[in-house]
């Protein structure tokens, strides 16, 4: 018996494209395209939701399907550390409830997210450069976000050297990282993550040319949404990557 799926976001540039999949991938039957113009009642029947809206109202969709009894994907940016813990608190209180969330499909993505966790202990200078297209509403990216919140956790308190925060050219703390936002025409996604230390420099870069990147890892939060319990944040749990 096939998956029932409805996807919030259905019309947007990710939601057409998560729709695309799960039309095509064997197990699973889109079952609701919701937009917002869609009443809180359709949908509701769907074993999972993916959510792939707006950071705004993100959260009121995820609370009501978990409330539901739905399974939820979130695919949705601008999950932080304070709204995860809202998130955590909320799926641990409700029985049954399963939520994936995930900064970026892209499995590319996720492993140089790795990679930089990896690196970051081992360098005093660290500075991340993101650019998506000229339509992304939110900024920093998710990614950055969470490529940022990793690698500071990995430094266990060390602080990355990072010298005239002050100065709005010097982008946004993330994590005590500066994080620098491009929104440019011609522009999938690209992240690049630059580490400076004595006498030498690394770069991670991952570069997205076209959505088509995006399918081996909503095929895979799908296969792992029927599996998990509580909530599990980041591609690279489901892909057997966080160790």
């Amino acid at each position: 018996m096939s998956v029932s799926v409805a996807v919030a976001g259905a019309t947007g540039r990710l939601g057409t494209f998560v729709c695309e999949v799960i039309d095509e991938y064997p197990g699973f039957d889109l079952t609701a395209r919701l937009t917002s113009s869609s009443g809180p009642e359709e949908g509701a029947d769907a074993q999972v939701l993916v959510d792939v809206t707006h950071p705004e109202v993100s959260p009121g969709i995820v609370e009501r399907a978990v409330r539901a009894g739905q399974r939820v994907i979130v695919g949705t940016s601008g999950w932080s550390a304070d709204r995860l813990a809202w998130l955590r608190q909320l799926v641990d209180d409700t029985d049954g409830a399963a939520v994936i969330v995930v900064p970026n499909f892209s499995l590319g993505s996720v492993i140089g997210t790795m990679l930089a966790r990896i690196a970051a202990p081992h360098f005093d200078s660290i500075e991340i450069i993101e650019a998506h297209h000229a339509g992304k509403a939110d900024s920093p990216s998710g990614t950055a976000v969470r490529t940022a919140e990793l690698m500071t956790a990995a430094r266990n308190g060390r602080h990355v050297e990072a010298p005239f925060t002050h100065q709005p050219a010097r982008g946004q703390q993330v994590a005590g990282i500066p994080v620098h936002s491009l929104r440019q025409r011609g522009v999938v996604a690209r992240q690049e993550v630059h580490f400076g230390g004595e006498g030498e420099e690394l770069t991670i870069t991952h570069v997205t040319h076209s959505s088509t990147s995006y399918g081996a890892g909503i095929r895979a939060a799908l296969d792992a949404i029927g599996r998990i319990d509580g909530l599990v944040v980041g591609l690279e749990n489901v892909l057997g990557l966080d160790s």
